[in-house]
């Protein structure tokens, strides 16, 4: 038996304007503030002699090297994405960038979402991902539609509610 595993689908390069200046100065800070001052504890650490004892300097290395993985993913990452600005012209369907009001038909819950690229999505907040299942099933429909989504939870059936951008 083989490890191989076919590749994880890309996921969608669009975001919003305040997502990408977030990840710009995610970068920023990672490369010029955070980096360096991690740069000089390994060096301290590294000076005070044993190096296959010495805790700080192994916890450094391993600091160093997530912060330059992040560095490289985002280096890569923020070149490839395309901004999304604006609204759309039918402002009552829905399109990357809108915040949507859905109701569960079946139980009547209402929850509130607002439709983000994969590299800003927040459950906290509400933002979900455009190739997340139920952003997927809510694209370009309208306003007092009914649609389903595959959840993990299984089929859900949904109103739209609102829609603002």
């Amino acid at each position: 038996m083989s490890r191989w595993r076919p590749p994880s689908p890309s996921s969608t390069a669009i975001i919003t304007r305040e997502g990408f200046e977030k990840l710009k100065a995610e970068l920023d800070h990672l490369w010029h503030t955070l980096r360096p001052e991690v740069v000089k504890a390994l060096a301290a650490a590294a000076a005070e002699g044993d190096r296959s004892e010495n805790a700080e300097y192994t916890y450094r290395k391993k600091q160093l090297g997530e912060i330059d993985r992040r560095v490289r993913y985002l280096s890569k990452r923020i070149p490839s994405l395309k901004v999304a600005e604006g609204a759309p012209a039918d402002q009552a369907m829905v399109f990357f960038g809108a915040s949507i009001e859905l109701e569960n038909v079946d139980t009547g819950e209402s929850v509130l979402y607002r439709i983000v690229g994969p590299d800003e999505t927040d459950a906290r907040q509400g933002w979900i991902s455009i190739d997340s299942p139920l952003a997927r099933a809510v694209l370009k429909k309208r306003l007092d539609d009914e649609f389903e989504a595959e959840l993990p939870s299984g089929r859900t059936r949904f109103a739209i509610v609102a829609v603002s951008y």
